[in-house]
């Protein structure tokens, strides 16, 4: 059977990088992983950052740390069954990659989409890696999820199906072994559900196990907001590095999702003009500025669609099914939806329209294509691994007040998140300059967390 085109593009790749070790590395590692272009796409982005650290420490070649990096420490897939409310059996299938605990126990969140797989999920398990150890915080690397979609089912369906998923997963958990949280699909309620069952087999009050709670037993204030206030607060970051802020700057914002919606309202509050939203029928755009109390309300509370807001908002917004949000001129760009959404092509019109930074809301939703065009056009781009961090951050936070039966404020907590994005751009502004790349995050934040990953793996032995 003849490959994908996407996996054909990224076997097309195997003997572009720098070193024939790197190579080889890379050609194993699409034998031993068929079929799974995602994961393919992000071991590459990081084994293209890795020239220089290898020729400062050769030694880490003959270790085979890029080899234990890339390899899962645990990969556990099981059916879910679970019953709808006409009685109807299901069956789907549910995953945990535990990638990485050199750092500390596996922490990552939960997915339930129908494009959730096994190479989706390894792809989001190995970003985890070193966006958590970008955070300098004592959490490893993990994700899991499945391929239900809790859209349009209703709450006693999504708690029957939650239920089940728990009850396969709960032997792998533990507040000191693997901790998960929310993603696509799994908000608030779908956590509530998950704890509860955990809470029902194991008989046991364990708070940290699972993060993004509700704040009436155990959650974190801002948690909420994390995700989307730290990729903002990265690409302010960023622009001061150039001698800029947000203030006046028009954005523009894909997604509608919490990691949407926070976006929005902080570069609002730094002073950006954000005209635009976006779900999986078309995007809106607000001359006006997308108003979040009205989005907030629509897909918060009545899980509406961005159709909907345009028809309330009024003569200032127009829905549009047709192009994409990259197609609105704007001064900064936050891909804030899912993997692979903003192309080549919609890198050019962005380029073409003056757009000055692209900051990833979501994880990798820029293709390799993309991310060097925008980065040869002088288009500062913060990766998402390190510009949104700030959610896995503040679940770590999470578990601290957790371990301590501590309930901080929202701005105790919203200052530790803005001093751990500050921390993680200078960490990846200064690694990104000792190895003779200044400017580029993306070298800096792999270059950054694959360090502090494998001196844990080598301190620990062979493990």
């Amino acid at each position: 059977m003849s490959p994908s085109p996407q996996t054909a593009y990224y076997r097309e790749q195997e003997h572009g990088l720098r070193t024939p070790e790197l190579n080889s590395i890379y050609s194993e590692i699409l034998r031993r992983n068929p079929g799974e272009p995602e994961f393919h796409q992000a071991v590459l982005e990081v084994l293209e950052s890795l020239a220089p650290v290898l020729d400062a420490r050769p030694e880490l070649l003959d270790a085979r740390v890029i080899e234990r990096v890339c390899e899962p420490e645990r990969q556990i897939m099981f059916r879910v069954p679970w019953q709808d409310d006409s009685g109807q059996v299901h069956v789907n299938r549910g995953f945990r990659i535990e990638f990485n605990s050199a750092l500390g126990p596996y922490k990552g969140g939960l997915r339930f989409h129908p494009s959730v797989n096994l190479g989706v999920v390894k792809f989001l398990g190995f970003e985890q890696i070193f966006k958590n150890a970008l955070t300098g915080m004592s959490i490893g690397g993990g994700k899991g999820g499945s391929d239900f979609d809790p859209k349009g089912r209703s709450d006693a369906e999504v708690m029957r199906f939650c239920q089940s998923f728990m009850t396969e997963l709960s032997r792998y958990l533990g507040e000191h072994t693997d901790v998960p949280a929310g993603d696509i699909g799994v908000g608030g309620r779908e956590i509530g559900f998950l704890f509860g069952q955990y809470r029902r087999i194991t008989n046991r009050w364990e708070a940290g196990v699972l993060t993004g709670k509700g704040l009436g037993w155990g959650g974190s204030q801002a948690r909420t907001e994390a995700t989307g206030y730290g990729n903002v607060l990265f690409t302010a970051e960023m622009l001061q590095a150039r001698g800029e802020d947000m203030e006046g700057q028009q954005v523009v914002v894909s997604g509608s999702g919490n990691v949407a919606i926070y976006s929005i309202e902080k570069a609002q509050k730094l002073g950006a003009n954000v005209v635009t939203c976006s779900d999986s029928g078309g995007y809106v755009m607000d001359e006006k500025g997308i108003d979040v109390a009205l989005l907030k309300e629509i897909k918060e509370v009545g899980r509406g669609r961005v159709s909907d807001y345009a028809e309330r908002r009024g003569a200032s917004a127009r829905y549009v099914t047709t192009g994409q949000v990259w197609d609105v001129p704007c001064d900064v760009a936050l891909p804030s939806a899912t993997q692979n959404e903003l192309d080549l092509d919609a890198a050019q019109i962005l380029v073409r329209n003056g757009v000055k930074a692209v900051s990833e809301g979501a994880n990798m939703p820029t293709t390799p294509s993309a991310v060097r065009l925008l980065q040869e056009a002088g288009v500062v781009f913060g990766p998402g691994k390190a510009a949104n961090a700030g959610g896995v951050a503040t679940s770590a936070l999470e578990m601290q007040q957790n371990a301590g039966r501590e309930s901080w404020s929202f701005a105790r907590t919203e200052e530790r998140l803005g001093q751990t994005m500050r921390d993680i751009h200078e960490t990846c502004r200064e690694t990104a300059e000792r190895h003779g790349v200044p400017g580029d995050y993306v070298a800096g934040a792999n270059i950054a967390g694959f360090e502090r990953v494998t001196d844990a793996m080598l301190a620990q032995g062979v493990i």
